[in-house]
């Protein structure tokens, strides 16, 4: 690839390099990063394009201040962050760009295509991903001691449960009601290696049926938040991943009511 002259890629205008780097922050949040590592990658780029950068994270929006090192202009720019589901992807690249940025000298203009093409283009086969994550939720079903019976209908009832929660997430249907009515049918069909008498181990595929919906990631994030004192983006995650374990076992309780299974 050619270099692009040291000028042009320095010294961009002070408010695109504002725009750019607020619809960058509003993506890389919502795809699940830590708040340490947008702050790290933005102030990379601003950086890269000659410029210093103030960041004021909150959790639901990005505050990002940018103005010339040698002074000048001073722009302030608000962006909301994205609610998208997480993707590792997403997040890995959009990383990748801040180096590519800051190490190859690439212009702003070519940083915003690739920006665009990373966020419209996740890459990743969404046949792939179900089959993935229901093969996975299997292996902690047989981690926790379950049968090969139990395996095949906690992959089952995931492959289900997941589909289901992509296709309602994808028409904008609110993630704590998904999630709700994601436990409530993996957990049914986890219920029938207890119904059909299946196998020898029908708690355990009932139990582990609806672990693909734990959100492991906000937790984790709330911690690295905590870590590097992002207090209140870090509460903001934390009670947001108790919310969803709430919806989880209302849709679990109310499978096991129907089902007539377990404490019921």
């Amino acid at each position: 690839m050619t270099e692009i002259p040291l000028k042009e890629t320095c010294e961009p205008d002070v408010r695109k390099v504002c725009v750019f780097l607020s619809d960058y922050s509003a993506w890389l949040l919502g795809c699940g990063s830590t708040c340490v590592r947008l702050e790290k990658n933005v102030t990379r780029i601003a950086r890269a394009y000659g410029k210093t950068v103030d960041i004021t994270i909150m959790p639901r929006h990005v505050h990002i201040s940018v103005r010339d090192k040698n002074g000048g202009d001073f722009v302030t720019s608000v962006a909301t962050i994205r609610h998208t589901p997480i993707s590792f992807n997403i997040n890995t690249r959009l990383s990748e760009l801040s180096w590519a940025i800051a190490e190859k000298r690439i212009s702003l203009r070519e940083a915003e295509e690739r920006f665009r093409e990373i966020v419209t283009n996740d890459r990743q086969n969404p046949w792939t991903v179900l089959l993935l994550v229901s093969l996975a939720n299997a292996s902690f079903c047989r981690l926790f001691g379950g049968d090969i019976t139990a395996m095949g209908v906690v992959f089952m009832a995931t492959m289900a449960g997941y589909w289901l929660k992509t296709q309602l997430l994808s028409k904008k249907v609110d993630i704590r009601a998904t999630v709700a009515i994601c436990a409530f049918v993996s957990a049914v069909l986890g219920a029938t290696d207890s119904l059909f008498a299946l196998g020898s181990t029908p708690d355990i595929a009932l139990g582990t049926s609806v672990l693909y919906l734990v959100p492991g990631i906000p937790l984790l994030n709330s911690f690295s938040d905590m870590l590097y004192r992002y207090y209140i983006c870090s509460m903001s995650r934390f009670f947001d991943a108790v919310v969803i374990t709430g919806c989880l076992s209302i849709g679990l309780c109310a499978a096991m009511f129907m089902m007539n299974a377990g404490m019921f």
